[in-house]
């Protein structure tokens, strides 16, 4: 058995009211895969340093959240929560028949996750979460008001700004600003390096400006309304979850798992011989990006323990089942 390669991928569409939501299939698609699902403002290309480490036998369903990527916008006048996109996970689900579903999220998608598996624990084989298990709660009542009108504001400001650029082309810049932008914008847990990884999904070529980029993704994302989760609700759901194989991953200089995760991860791990934790050396929030190989360390057994090979999916020669089309194995990975 080898590992998993980023030509290998089918892309998606699966179908939704509002649109579709676009994915890439990784690996095997004959078998149940690994859903995974990207943080805030990011998409799947979050993913593209660790699919490489992953084993080939299993398949790797990525997606872009609704407003992420390359997936639909919600309608005008809607508004993006937790709740819609904690439902993203049925929705696939029952788009492909699924009675069971393991989970790979980072920071908003180990959120949703989290949420889910404690929903519908009977659903959930198993949980690999990246950098997170659940939102840092704003302990001053007043702060959380006074930012959650603040995000209503905005959100109704950007409204405005969408329609404005149905009729004109939004501002552009050059690849090397955007990566720059978007350093900053992650407080640098993504380096201008590593930008080109989320860049090449989330931005559309200029039609005024020869090699002038602009932001596609929905700019009404950045106003979501997110679950700052009660310690005794956070507590129930980590109970509801039981004895489930569940990974978490942090990056020692990320603030993500933090004291608010001690009880929940208390009961997740409590007589649960099928949990695991492990802190990754100066990683910051995207750990998965910057230290690949490290999250790999830890992610690989875990899942070869948890989803071992099916006999039907791989040869005990060592060499890999045909792809039923030829077509499908041709690379899908196209950069700007």
């Amino acid at each position: 058995m080898g590992t998993l390669s980023l030509n290998d991928c089918k892309e998606v569409r699966i179908p939704a009211p509002w649109g579709h939501i676009s994915g890439r299939w990784y690996g095997n698609r004959r078998d149940r895969p690994i859903l995974a699902i990207h943080g805030w403002l990011d998409n799947l290309g979050t993913f593209d340093r660790l699919i490489p480490l992953l084993p080939d036998y299993i398949g790797i369903l990525c997606i872009d959240l609704p407003g992420h990527g390359r997936s639909s916008h919600l309608p005008p006048g809607m508004h993006y929560s937790i709740y819609e996109f904690v439902y993203i996970i049925p929705r696939v689900m029952h788009e492909y028949g699924w009675k069971k579903v393991s989970l790979l999220g980072h920071s908003l998608g180990g959120i949703i996750s989290f949420f889910y598996a404690g929903l519908a624990p009977h659903t959930v084989d198993m949980v690999i979460s990246l950098d997170i298990l659940l939102s840092n709660p704003l302990r001053d009542a007043e702060l959380s008001i006074k930012k959650v009108a603040q995000a209503m504001e905005k959100h109704l400001i950007e409204e405005d700004r969408r329609d404005e650029a149905s009729l004109h082309e939004p501002p552009s810049y050059t690849l090397s600003e955007l990566c720059k932008a978007l350093a900053e914008g992650s407080m640098n847990s993504v380096t201008p390096e590593l930008a080109k990884h989320l860049l090449y999904r989330q931005v559309t070529k200029s039609e005024l400006y020869p090699d002038r980029f602009y932001f596609s993704r929905d700019g009404r994302i950045k106003f979501y309304h997110t679950i700052h989760t009660e310690r005794g609700l956070a507590a129930e759901l980590a109970r509801r979850i039981g004895r489930k194989p569940y990974l978490i991953i942090k990056g020692s200089k990320s603030p993500y798992v933090g004291v608010e995760c001690e009880e929940p991860m208390s009961i997740l791990g409590q007589n649960n011989p099928h949990f695991e934790f492990y802190e990754v050396p100066g990683g910051t929030h995207h750990v998965h990006l910057h230290a690949a190989e490290e999250c790999a360390r830890y992610i690989v057994p875990f899942i070869q323990h948890h989803r071992p090979p099916v006999l039907t999916s791989w040869s005990l020669t060592g060499k890999d089942l045909e792809p039923s089309s030829k077509e499908e194995n041709r690379s899908c990975y196209s950069k700007l």
